[in-house]
């Protein structure tokens, strides 16, 4: 604990820790959006602002089914859905109302080659898109999909600017709670609550430690996730900040490229999931449940199955089959990104992979790097968290063969026949539970071929000063509290 004050000492030192303009409510995070056009993101962050700036026809309840957002749907027969805008229109920052006609624009646009949606694949089931009037249009789709609904997640964009080649990215215009006012030079982001006014910025630090001093000081109010145990520690002892916790559904696994003639081995996989201590780790570095499947128990789609049991004897055993032991040790390469808490957790597995007889190197990089060589497939192993999944559309857009980038995010360019027959066929499955049980074998299946090593569900928090209110978890660590947080300035 002194060593953590010590540094915060010397940080402070060294910034001079000036104080924050106290009318702007400043929420600090790790790593800049990369994308904020909705049907271009996949990085996390980039994610949760999206669904601050726009509105989708679709959200998902407590128990991650599909529930109307923009508008309610009916299904008229198995392949035609009905979606019926809610009134009063929403209205786009431009003061446009948001018809059916920018919904179908947005969805003709994400089903656009050119457009290099990594999105496409998810919505492909869609024959035609027919507007009705302006509060009313119908979805064909080439079969029926039970879970249609479920996959309208993407913001909607204004049809008249989409028309025009409109740069989303640096000029957000959506419908929702906030409006976008400024990108920094450093990649911060400033946005506007449209109902009060009230201003967020996203301050951007990747160190942990520093983002704790900018709270402690009231550089930043609030900050959630991303923190080592030993800062949330810190900061439950802090009287002037308030620390909350919660169960999360954010799935965090290690990856591997299965054309590599190593990582692309089973036995190899197995044994690297047999050598990793999960509950070590959750004990002393992250909070956290272990993680068997992509889903959360609490999930519709949640099984109980157990984890790869920690068994270094059987890790050594089966290194031992494929020609590896302490005299020819294997040796493999580790990507993460250059967080200093990602490279932490990276290098007590890579401890742990080395007692089995692995021999570990980490490349980290700093974000835009990392994340473009997972997409590019150029690595052996990588560890991510897949964040905010609800919907079975995920097996298609990660496990299908069809959906290698940029098609979707089969990273590890994943094949297997009797998979892509599974995920093909349980998208026309019309009851929900025969459907639902479908899915459950599927992940009893895929886990079989460990194409990830799943390793656990991170817990969810946020720490703000004593003057933030309003501010709540969401079990997949969205932002949406946000439109409701208030800041009082003294």
């Amino acid at each position: 604990m002194g060593k953590i004050i010590l540094i915060i000492a010397l940080i402070c030192t060294v910034s001079g820790c000036q104080k924050a303009d106290p009318h702007i409510i400043r929420f600090g995070i790790p790593t800049a959006p990369k994308q904020l056009d909705p049907r271009l993101a996949t990085d996390a962050v980039s994610s949760r602002i999206n669904r601050l700036l726009y509105q989708r026809l679709v959200d998902f309840d407590a128990h991650l089914q599909p529930v109307p957002s923009l508008a309610d749907w009916k299904i008229i027969n198995p392949t035609q859905y009905r979606f019926q805008l809610k009134q009063p229109f929403a209205t786009f920052v431009n003061g446009q109302k948001l018809t059916a006609d920018d919904v179908k624009a947005t969805y003709l646009s994400i089903l656009n080659p050119d457009t290099a949606s990594p999105h496409r694949s998810s919505v492909a089931m869609i024959d035609k898109i027919e507007v009705l009037n302006p509060s009313t249009l119908d979805f064909f789709l080439k079969k029926p999909e039970p879970q249609f609904p479920a996959f309208l997640v993407i913001g909607i964009l204004p049809k008249t600017v989409l028309e025009k080649s409109f740069d989303f990215t640096a000029n957000p215009l959506g419908s929702g709670g906030f409006r976008f006012v400024k990108r920094f030079a450093n990649g911060e982001i400033l946005i506007q609550r449209r109902k009060d006014k009230q201003f967020v910025q996203f301050i951007i630090d990747r160190n942990p430690t520093v983002r704790v001093l900018k709270l402690q000081k009231g550089e930043i109010d609030l900050l959630q996730n991303n923190l080592p145990p030993e800062m949330l520690f810190y900061l439950s002892q802090q009287k002037r900040i308030k620390l909350t916790k919660g169960a999360g559904s954010n799935f965090t696994y290690l990856g591997f490229q299965l054309e590599d003639k190593i990582t692309g081995n089973l036995l190899i996989r197995k044994a690297i999931g047999h050598a990793i201590n999960r509950p070590l780790i959750l004990e002393t570095l992250i909070s956290g449940r272990i993680a068997s499947h992509l889903f959360p128990p609490e999930h519709w789609l949640g099984i109980q199955t157990p984890p790869l049991k920690y068994d270094p004897q059987q890790a050594r055993i089966l290194l031992k089959k494929v020609g590896y032991d302490a005299k020819n040790p294997l040796q493999i390469t580790y990507k993460t990104s250059n967080d200093p808490f990602r490279i932490r957790v990276a290098t007590v597995i890579q401890n742990q992979l080395k007692a089995v007889g692995i021999e570990v190197k980490i490349q980290s990089y700093d974000w835009g790097t990392f994340f473009g060589d997972i997409k590019k497939g150029t690595f052996q192993m990588y560890s991510l968290t897949w964040v905010g999944i609800k919907s079975p559309d995920i097996f298609h857009y990660i496990y299908h063969s069809d959906s290698k980038p940029p098609k979707g995010a089969n990273r590890g360019r994943f094949s297997h026949p009797e998979i892509d027959h599974l995920i093909t066929t349980g998208r026309a499955i019309l009851d929900s539970q025969k459907q639902k049980v479908h899915y459950q074998q599927l992940q009893k299946k895929i886990f079989t071929h460990l194409v990830y090593v799943p390793l656990w569900y991170e817990d969810n928090y946020f720490a703000s000063r004593q003057n933030i209110t309003g501010y709540h978890l969401a079990l997949d660590g969205n932002y949406d509290a946000l439109m409701q947080i208030n800041k009082k300035v003294f």
